[in-house]
């Protein structure tokens, strides 16, 4: 018995001695993974520092632009600088004549690229591609002519610094450089001939080629040049024209250099096609996939529409860009809701619209003209009136059939509607009850009006317990 019991004494003697060292060991394993996890801690941030490092150099990338506006402009005048002490007080004012440079590149959207020595570069639609960028860019060039006359006038030797300036349109390649400022170096052959034209212009002259001229001849004054040899260009010798200033129609100022109203209305216009490229691929995206009749097909028809009926009534050019804004938008709710959906797409409206150069005033008009395409239709005016008629010009056109079936099958996805029968007899009251209110629309469409609501009595008729399916 002593002994078994000096056995278990032993044992326990042992267990604890074990113990010690076990906790011992831990302890010194804990002390080791502690140095190992700075250690692998230390590594994992090299490492990733190195990823982002290598991330940063990754996103600098290069994008190739099918259609920029290149601006080159030289300053001139360094060499009638006096060497005294009035040359500090030059040498201020072109300070101050970059500064303005910089606000006026910016007011007109356009980026500027680099200012090395004498040269001041910059470019438009990029990054963000746009239409309108050749009118931005000349218009830079004209607020720049104005700007550096105009801040000349109290220099005590007169006007020491003038501007030679060229602008070519075309495709550029940018790289996007990433440091503490996104900044874009330009490469290409549009590159190059602005920089020709730049470098060998007339002192006070805006040149450009004969690609800006055509994307801007309905905006500027502009003056046969001559040509210039490009040697480096596959094109070979180019047209170059002058430009004097805004049309007269466009400014009210006797310097032909301060867009008025129609000016901006006409740039509108032109910028419809980028707010428009902006809309449809948010449709495209955007819509539910059961909107087989309100979808991105269905507002082309009606922008296009609005715009037939509206000249052929006889709108302004700023009314033919309001309804076009508003048929753009009027589907558009659907992404948000089925029901209510002109209420949602003014909504959308009043957060693009800003971005785009429309007043409150316009905004707000285009904003009526979408709600009064709320069915039934009730429009107070001749604007509203032309939007009721293009969305449902279909009631008068040849393919009002498939058309309609697309409806039909839209409703019939929602669960809003019960046999084909049923939806011819609820086309027959529609469209019966239903009038064109424009003099054009009434002409064009009234007549076939008539046809379909026989057509659709006879697939009534001839299938008056509702057994017909619609077939796609």
């Amino acid at each position: 018995m002593k002994n078994a019991k000096n056995d278990i004494s032993k044992r326990l003697e042992r267990l604890v001695k074990l113990n010690k060292e076990l906790v011992g060991q831990n302890k010194r394993i804990l002390a080791e993974n502690e140095i190992l996890k700075k250690a692998l801690d230390e590594v994992l941030e090299q490492d990733s520092k190195k990823k982002l490092k290598s991330e940063k150099v990754s996103k600098e990338k290069t994008i190739r632009y099918r259609m920029a506006t290149v601006l080159y402009a030289h300053i001139h005048g360094f060499s009638k600088v006096p060497q005294n002490e009035k040359s500090k007080s030059i040498l201020d004012n072109l300070d101050d004549l970059l500064f303005l440079f910089d606000d006026m590149i910016k007011k007109n959207k356009v980026e500027k690229i680099r200012t090395i020595g004498d040269t001041i570069v910059c470019a438009g639609g990029i990054p963000i591609k746009n239409i309108t960028n050749p009118i931005e860019v000349v218009m830079t060039a004209l607020d720049m002519q104005h700007m550096i006359s105009q801040n000349q006038e109290n220099l005590a030797l007169g006007k020491i610094w003038e501007l030679t300036m060229g602008v070519h349109t075309g495709a550029v390649t940018a790289t996007i450089l990433k440091s503490k400022k996104i900044s874009y170096d330009l490469k290409g052959e549009t590159v190059n001939i602005a920089a020709r034209i730049g470098s060998s212009g007339a002192l006070g002259k805006i040149i450009i080629s004969v690609m800006t001229y055509e994307m801007v001849k309905d905006y500027f004054v502009c003056e046969y040049y001559g040509k210039m040899p490009i040697k480096f260009s596959y094109s070979g010798d180019i047209d170059i024209y002058l430009v004097k200033g805004l049309k007269p129609k466009l400014t009210d100022d006797k310097d032909a250099l301060i867009p008025n109203k129609n000016f901006r209305i006409q740039f509108n216009l032109r910028q419809f096609h980028d707010l428009q490229e902006i809309i449809l691929d948010k449709m495209e995206k955007e819509l539910p996939q059961y909107l087989y009749y309100h979808n991105v097909k269905h507002t082309v028809d009606v922008i296009t529409e609005v715009e037939l009926i509206g000249f052929a009534e006889g709108v302004t050019d700023e009314e033919i860009l309001l309804l076009k804004t508003a048929a753009l938008f009027h589907d558009l709710g659907h992404i948000i809701a089925y029901e209510n959906h002109e209420f949602y797409g003014t909504e959308i409206a009043r957060k693009y619209l800003p971005n785009f150069n429309y007043s409150k005033e316009q905004i707000d008009k285009i904003c009526n003209i979408i709600l009064a395409t709320k069915l039934p239709p009730k429009p107070t005016n001749l604007l509203e009136e032309i939007i009721c008629d293009s969305d449902l010009d279909y009631l008068g056109r040849s393919d009002f059939i498939p058309v309609s079936n697309m409806l039909y099958k839209e409703l019939k996805k929602r669960d809003s509607i019960g046999t084909f029968t049923d939806w011819n007899k609820m086309q027959v009251k529609f469209i019966s009850g239903h009038q064109y209110f424009t003099k054009t629309a009434q002409q064009m469409r009234e007549v076939n009006k008539q046809k379909q609501i026989e057509r659709i009595q006879k697939l009534i008729d001839n299938d008056p317990e509702g057994k017909m399916e619609f077939i796609e």
